[in-house]
């Protein structure tokens, strides 16, 4: 192929037809007295003509005149109607402060939604100020929608024009994204003092014509939750959504890399951070609500930072082509006392256990521990509690205790039975059970008061972690009741125990291993039973499992339970020692048996059962 030759005649050429376009577009711009006239020409048109298209709400005249005319034309090329807010001193960027005794907010120009929230009167783990959102990087809001021209736009791009008054003791910011003076969508905030929740609402004025009603619009709420406390993977635990929906029923994403829900008819949807919470409050429900979290946390010794990621989605209904919204935002900790006091289900945030188990901490635990921490140090007011609550549940423990030592006189017999018929389980099976008939034992004595204990174990179980009043709160050498009481550090990790070593467990561990050696092990069968499980090792697992599950745990649960298995090992021996007479229970099981004792009918058709099945047994050998 030819090389192509450079021509400078093209060159020349090129550079006259630049020169005259140039020239043409000088000479024909427009004169001052044109350009006047042009704009007086503009404003009558605006006043007189309908708008009927989102591109002619606002006009060229209407615009401040300190911007340039090639920035509004970008503004509104790429915003239409709402490039009227780019034009504004607010584009410029800014926050605007709220503050009260107990929360400080800030709330920036860009997307008028609060981009610090700060608690004055808590202090992270290593001292600093507790931020639930800080310089707008973990948290936004967005209000999602379509225009009438085919834009899709959201709010947190767009730029938002503050006024910030005095409402009695109570302060009040307007945030208006406008596309004209009398045309905008406005958030409004209202803070009261000493108060962790705010008024706010959401409404629109004069945008029947803009929003596209055929398409829907979006609350869309991010945030990336911070850590506050000294494990970040315990904490995580307790970092959930949690949402009402359906006139008072309430939810949660609950733990995994990845959760999702959907719900319909949704009050109110919080982001909880274990101790601390953000909530989205709404008097009219949205219609429906999808949550997300995602674990941030894939490593423990790395992502030392964040906790989880929280989104909510909720569409917003037009009332005459409008929104108008009336919420609450709820900034602070997650108390169960406080939550309750506004009186909106918050106190359902709080993670108390469910059932009869959130019943107990609410109706007797809540109430007496606040009682109790009303005048004594919070460490004290455990063991004080703990003393209460044997104390309630010594009947239970007295008749298990004299279940087992009915058991224990009846040992000698139970094990002659067992080698007496060690070739045939079903006579052995029904001689132990005349025998228990006999002596009048019910082998299950002993377990029905161990399982009235278990809700109160359990309601305590759950009490402890959620409660808010022991965070920071020092005993002893535990420097956080609510964290991990450590003692030194490891210089390496164990699977599921950790890289420290925290004392109140190892405590509890050592009381349960000798409160089962007191009860489970002096009523130990010399020989394992076929079917049934080693007790033995039972025994020493309980204790173990203590050690490990609980190193991670508050230290204030570890101490309940070493508080309560020592009364409870110390219960146990006055009873034996003063109160029980095995001599009394073994002369009272031999007079038991020498009485004709009517059998239920349940045992009754129990027995017969079984002597159908010894003689069904016979015919087949």
């Amino acid at each position: 192929m030819e090389e192509k030759q450079f021509d400078p005649k093209s060159l020349i050429g090129y550079v006259l037809i630049f020169a005259i376009a140039a020239y043409y577009i000088y000479t024909s711009r427009p004169t001052p007295e044109e350009l006047e006239a042009e704009k007086q020409k503009q404003e009558q048109v605006a006043n007189t003509k309908q708008e009927t298209k989102v591109a002619n709400v606002v006009t060229e005249s209407s615009l401040p005149a300190a911007v340039d005319s090639l920035g509004k034309v970008v503004a509104y090329q790429k915003l239409g109607a709402f490039g009227y807010s780019q034009t504004l001193a607010a584009a410029n960027g800014g926050e605007t402060l709220l503050e009260n005794e107990v929360l400080s907010l800030k709330l920036n120009n860009k997307g008028g939604y609060i981009s610090e929230a700060k608690l004055k009167n808590f202090k992270t783990h290593d001292a600093n100020p507790v931020y639930l959102i800080k310089d707008g990087k973990n948290a936004n809001l967005s209000i999602d929608f379509s225009t009438a021209d085919n834009r899709v736009l959201s709010t947190k791009d767009l730029f938002f024009e503050p006024k910030l008054t005095t409402v009695g003791d109570n302060q009040q910011l307007s945030m208006r994204l406008k596309v004209s003076n009398d045309k905008f969508l406005e958030y409004v905030y209202v803070l009261k003092p000493n108060d962790y929740m705010l008024d706010f609402s959401v409404r629109s004025q004069g945008l029947e014509s803009v929003f596209d009603s055929s398409k829907s619009i979006d609350l869309n709420w991010e945030l990336e939750a911070f850590r506050h406390a000294k494990s970040n993977t315990y904490e995580n635990r307790y970092t959930e959504v949690v949402f009402e929906y359906e006139d008072g029923r309430d939810d949660y994403t609950g733990q995994g890399d990845f959760k999702e829900e959907e719900a319909e008819d949704v009050t109110y949807v919080a982001f909880k951070q274990h101790f601390f919470s953000s909530v989205l409050l709404t008097d009219k429900p949205f219609k429906k609500g999808k949550f997300t979290s995602t674990n941030l946390i894939k490593d423990e010794a790395i992502d030392t930072l964040k906790l989880k990621k929280f989104t909510a989605q909720m569409p917003l209904a037009l009332n005459a082509g409008n929104l108008n919204y009336q919420m609450n935002w709820y900034y602070g900790p997650t108390d169960y006392e406080i939550l309750k006091s506004y009186d909106r289900n918050l106190d359902e945030i709080v993670a108390l256990g469910w059932g009869i188990f959130g019943w107990i901490n609410k109706i007797i635990f809540i109430p007496l521990f606040s009682l109790l921490g009303g005048f004594l140090p919070y460490g004290l007011a455990i063991i004080f509690m703990t003393i209460l609550v044997k104390i309630g549940l010594s009947p239970v423990t007295y008749k298990s205790y004299v279940s087992q030592a009915r058991m224990k006189v009846l040992k000698p017999e139970i094990t002659e039975l067992n080698e007496k018929y060690a070739d045939n389980p079903m006579k052995k099976q029904q001689e132990t059970m005349k025998l228990y008939g006999k002596a009048g034992v019910s082998p299950m004595s002993g377990c029905i008061p161990a399982l009235l204990q278990m809700p109160i174990l359990y309601a305590l179980f759950s009490f402890f972690p959620s409660a808010i009043a022991l965070r920071q709160k020092g005993f002893l050498w535990a420097d956080d009741l609510s964290s991990y009481d450590k003692i030194f550090d490891l210089p390496f990790t164990i699977p599921f125990y950790g890289d420290h070593v925290s004392l109140f467990p190892i405590l509890a561990s050592i009381a349960i291993f000798f409160y089962m050696q007191m009860t489970t092990g002096q009523n130990m069968p010399t020989q394992q039973q076929p079917g049934m499980p080693n007790m033995k090792f039972i025994m020493y697992l309980s204790p173990l499992f203590m050690l490990f599950f609980f190193n991670n745990y508050p230290s204030g649960l570890s101490l309940y339970y070493f508080i309560s298995n020592l009364i409870t090992i110390g219960i146990m021996l006055v009873i034996k020692n003063y109160i029980i007479d095995e001599d009394k229970i073994h002369a009272q099981i031999q007079e038991n048996k020498k009485k004709p004792k009517k059998q239920s009918k349940f045992k009754q058709r129990l027995q017969e059962a079984m002597e159908q099945a010894e003689k069904q047994q016979k015919k087949k050998k």
